[in-house]
């Protein structure tokens, strides 16, 4: 960390020099956070988490007829079932375990920096860059924000991905100008709420607070300039970088929701329109009338649903009765289609069918791989993305280190090892562990084991026999 004294100034002026002056600059952002507010890029995050939670755009359907007048019309005396057969959660949850579910293996020959590492990466740590990796699926990015806490230990929080726009330097997006953090807040005063949108900005140097009022930038009189960290003479320092590391999805930062969506909502409208067909018990049925005893229809078919009898007489020795029509609802066809959209959505999320043939029939490790062979190309993409991110991350670590134990730790290699949570043949692995014995170090094959989920604690053991 860079000990010189850490004025709010010193960054804010040189991005405003790029502007010209501070007014330039304010409206930069105002633009950008109004385009950012409006843009499909945030609206397809927003779409991402509704529908990992449940919210469909079919629970907003209403049934229609056609009017008398040729258009469409709300009807509300059909039944209108709103179902949501969420297959886009569960790939989520699939990618989401299938890389992050297992701890990460972080490894290098300084075993001073690795005890010190397991003191920061906790399983608290663990359960946040699970929520990362659901932000990144999600919204094809995540944040991740770096602090000290109240005493004085680096800490570690998740920004929602829908309330962050990052000013990039670079075409590329890997290094960061300045980032704005924008989210609503409820406040009262005398007994009245009211919303107020705050605007975080973050620089190297610091944070500084506004709030948007008329789509205009104010500042925050509330809230002085924060900077991240403070020495023990209340010195404010700097990291030489804005301490927010990005997770991404894939390189462009696309969600996942946009190669699903449509399949998703068609899979809910089958689903939904097959209970209506059920539930239209008499509307399957078509009533053909004869000298009904009555002309309102809405008179018959409360006699019908009430009493379950109708009224009918002759008329000029023409006999009155009540004849059908039944149409066939076939549950076939609609199962037929719903599993082919089911198997649309896994093909297109790339995700994976755990009642796959394959699976059940011969569960060898290729028959094992063929199957996760999809999720395994998006995890491979997703893993090197999260590669970049922490080595980033591990960046401001070895700041961290090195100021605080007066050592330098910005030489040391740090190899991030993702454990795949797939499944195996655990006889065949075991198999192939004996026999790689005295030709791979011991460390290699432990790893490798099925039933080992520490290797260091693993070898204690061994060592202890």
């Amino acid at each position: 960390m860079n000990l010189e004294y850490n004025f709010q100034t010193y960054e804010t002026n040189k991005i405003i020099d790029k502007f010209g002056n501070q007014k330039a600059f304010i409206e930069f952002l105002e633009k950008n956070i109004l385009n950012f507010l409006q843009s499909e890029q945030r609206k397809n995050m927003i779409i991402g988490e509704k529908y990992y939670l449940g919210n469909h755009d079919i629970l907003k359907r209403k049934r229609t007829i056609i009017g008398k007048d040729g258009n469409k019309e709300e009807i509300n005396n059909l039944p209108n079932n709103k179902i949501v057969d969420n297959q886009y959660a569960r790939v989520v949850d699939q990618k989401n375990s299938y890389l992050l579910s297992k701890p990460i293996t972080f490894y290098c020959d300084d075993k001073n920096f690795m005890n010190n590492i397991k003191k920061i990466f906790d399983k608290s740590f663990y359960r946040i860059i699970k929520n990362i990796g659901e932000d990144a699926i999600n919204c094809g990015i995540a944040w991740l924000y770096i602090f000290f806490d109240e005493t004085g230990t680096i800490n570690f929080k998740r920004f929602k991905p829908y309330e962050i726009l990052p000013i990039w330097a670079d075409e590329e997006h890997t290094i960061l100008d300045c980032l704005i953090r924008i989210y609503d807040i409820e406040k009262y005063e005398y007994d009245k709420n009211y919303i107020v949108t705050q605007v975080e900005l973050y620089t190297k140097s610091g944070i500084q607070y506004y709030i948007l009022n008329n789509k205009k930038l104010i500042l925050d009189t509330s809230k002085n300039f924060k900077s991240y960290i403070y020495n023990s003479y209340n010195f404010p320092l700097t990291w030489d970088r804005i301490p927010i590391v990005s997770f991404k999805f894939n390189s462009k930062e696309i969600p996942l929701i946009k190669r699903v969506k449509t399949l998703q909502d068609s899979l809910n409208t089958i689903r939904s329109d097959f209970m209506n067909n059920m539930q239209e018990d008499a509307r399957n049925t078509i009533l053909i009338l004869k000298n009904y005893d009555g002309t309102n229809l809405a008179e018959f078919r409360k006699n019908l649903s009430e009493y379950g009898v109708v009224k009918v007489k002759t008329i000029d020795g023409n006999e009155g009765g009540v004849e059908t029509l039944k149409i066939d609802i076939d549950s076939n066809n609609y199962e037929l289609l719903a599993n082919s959209l089911k198997k649309a959505i896994i093909e297109n999320a790339r995700g994976y069918d755990c009642k796959d043939e394959k699976m059940g029939n011969n569960p060898n490790q290729m028959n094992i791989q063929s199957v996760y062979a999809d999720i395994d190309l998006d995890a491979g993409l997703m893993e090197s993305e999260f590669q970049a991110s922490f080595e980033t991350l591990f960046w401001f670590i070895k700041k961290y280190f090195s100021y605080i134990y007066k050592k330098d730790f910005y030489s040391i290699d740090v190899d991030v090892i993702f454990n795949k949570d797939m499944l195996i043949n655990e006889t065949e692995a075991i198999n192939n562990c004996v026999k790689s014995l005295n030709i791979i170090s011991k460390e290699t094959i432990i790893s490798q084991h099925p039933w080992v989920s520490n290797i260091e604690r693993e070898l204690n053991k061994i060592n202890k026999l």
